[in-house]
């Protein structure tokens, strides 16, 4: 049974990574309405976030979390439960890289947004 569960232990922490990264905070960029045009910003929003959403998430996760995995096992090896380290690792990298990836769709949002002539306040 161990056995069993530290095989699969990477995999549900890789998946439980991946959901903790689609749930980081992605905030709404707050934009002064002086002067803008709601019809054009909601416009220019949705063509925004197109451009955020072609940072892939799911990718970034998973490199992440194999990444933490192979580190993880290495120190795992150290105190003698490679698989354990392993899990710990993976979803360390898994969650690292899934926060960092929102990070970025933030900032591309928010970049072409200010880009457009709108004044981003976040």
């Amino acid at each position: 049974m161990r056995r069993n569960l530290t095989r699969s232990l990477p995999t549900v922490l890789t998946i439980l990574a991946a959901a903790l990264a689609g749930c980081a905070a992605h905030p709404d960029p707050i934009i002064d309405m002086k002067g803008v045009n709601p019809d054009a910003l909601a416009q220019d929003w949705e063509e925004c976030e197109a451009y955020s959403d072609e940072i892939v998430m799911a990718k970034g996760v998973a490199r992440g979390a194999s990444t933490g995995a192979a580190v993880g096992a290495i120190a795992g090896a150290i105190g003698n439960d490679v698989g354990e380290g392993a899990a710990y690792g993976a979803l360390y990298g898994g969650t690292r890289s899934g926060l960092d990836a929102d990070r970025d769709k933030q900032r591309v949002f928010k970049r072409c947004l200010a880009g457009r002539g709108y004044r981003v306040l976040n």
